[in-house]
């Protein structure tokens, strides 16, 4: 007999932020059941997949998602009442019932979670982990993590510029020991910020959130914590700056204003800023360093900065295939941030991490500063041999759920034989 969807239901819950979300249960007719909740973003793009909220004053701000939960319990499971559990299926009928290019009629964050739900309830029936059934017939692996140890921007009241530093074990073995690495090196830092009598208060993805004269002195901080780990700077630990750019650029005069540092920069200006940081700490990636639009920008820029260290799209490509095609067309970017909430569907993210290895962009599978406890991110890194993972802090119990599935996953595929990506992950070769 065909296993078919017989319910759906949705509810508010709150992410980690305390800000309502969509959380999904779906049941099949052989009594399984799934569950999804997805994220949402502060630091956002307009060209995101629209979350649906509910605008009104007197709950959560305006913030409530009564409406895409409706969307769930109504329209949406109507519309699959009796369908088979295939997600490529389901994804497309999603699509076409929303019918709207940004999902903004039913909501992102609806169709997600359904999305999300639907590809677990097919794990199950394939009688797999949802990471082993991602990855299909091809091999997966744990990827390295991307770690915010010190937060500004809109993570952190804008006391820098700069949205997040962060770490990238890229001398570690294996995840486990990355990971350990990881967790010493933020303790490290706490204990620097203390000695210095900073705050060691976090931000919303778990770094901490210092008042620091310049963006160089966040990375003398952490040159410091990570050698007082006993960690060597550029064989074991790296760097990436999560730029964010767009928050930050003014439109009417083209420059991007640094109010911290108190000046302001063209695009070829803020990346010689980026490079120059780049000669004197090894910072082997870069994200969201010029706006959203500015695609001749981008294009110079990976020029500029290309051949010395990875430049990702996140806000500049948002998981959108057609903005990645562009990219990779003017040469715009060597690598994408992948969110799912950012495109709505897991269908979609599996074909842009798919067309990004095709055309020799390497993969950074991204979490939000909203997250929930559901550990799905985590599967999909693996699922996909994404390389890299960017999931925040180590500090919190949304961060932390990730990062101890892919603790459980790397001991289902072998303990310290489970395949790492490592330092390789930033060096993906193009394979068509």
């Amino acid at each position: 007999m065909t296993t078919t969807i017989t319910s759906l239901h949705a509810r508010e819950v709150l992410d980690s932020r305390g800000r309502p979300t969509v959380e999904v249960d779906l049941m099949l007719s052989d009594a399984t059941r799934s569950r999804a909740s997805v994220p949402s973003g502060a630091s956002t793009g307009r060209h995101e997949a629209v979350e649906r909220r509910d605008g009104d004053p007197d709950r959560y701000r305006g913030r409530g998602v009564l409406d895409a939960v409706a969307s769930v319990n109504g329209e949406i499971a109507a519309a699959l009442a009796g369908a088979e559990p295939d997600l490529a299926s389901v994804d497309a009928r999603l699509i076409d019932l929303d019918g709207t290019p940004d999902k903004s009629r039913l909501g992102a964050n609806a169709i997600l979670a359904v999305s999300l739900a639907t590809a677990r309830a097919e794990a199950a029936q394939a009688g797999v982990p949802l990471w082993r059934h991602l990855a299909g017939a091809a091999e997966p692996v744990l990827p390295m993590p991307m770690v915010n140890i010190i937060s500004g921007g809109l993570h952190a009241g804008r006391q820098l510029d700069f949205q997040d530093f962060l770490i990238m074990p890229v001398g570690a073995g294996s995840y486990r020991e990355a990971l350990r690495w990881i967790v010493e090196v933020y303790e490290s830092t706490a204990d620097v910020l203390r000695e210095r009598g900073l705050t060691a208060l976090k931000a919303d993805e778990g770094g901490f959130g210092p008042p620091l004269a310049s963006h160089a002195a966040a990375l003398e901080l952490l040159d410091t914590a990570v050698q007082r780990a006993g960690l060597r700077l550029g064989d074991d630990v790296a760097y990436a700056l999560d730029i964010a750019a767009t928050h930050f650029y003014d439109a009417s005069t083209g420059r991007y204003v640094l109010a911290s540092e108190d000046r302001t920069c063209t695009p070829d200006e803020l990346a010689a800023l980026i490079g120059d940081l780049a000669a004197r700490h090894p910072i082997l990636s870069v994200e969201d360093a010029l706006a959203e639009d500015d695609w001749d920008g981008w294009t110079a820029l990976t020029e500029a900065l290309g051949p010395r260290m990875q430049v990702v799209g996140d806000d500049f490509f948002t998981t959108n295939i057609e903005r990645l095609e562009r990219g990779i067309e003017t040469g715009a970017a060597n690598a994408v941030l992948v969110k799912m909430n950012q495109i709505g569907t897991i269908t979609e993210t599996l074909a842009v991490v798919e067309r990004a290895k095709r055309a020799g962009y390497r993969t950074v599978i991204s979490a939000r500063s909203g997250e929930t406890e559901d550990p799905g991110l985590a599967d999909l890194a693996v699922g996909t041999a994404g390389g890299q993972i960017k999931v925040g802090s180590v500090a919190q119990s949304e961060r932390l759920a990730k990062y101890n599935q892919l603790l459980r996953i790397e001991e289902a595929l072998g303990g310290d034989d489970a395949p790492y990506a490592g330092r390789e992950a930033l060096a993906l070769e193009t394979v068509a």
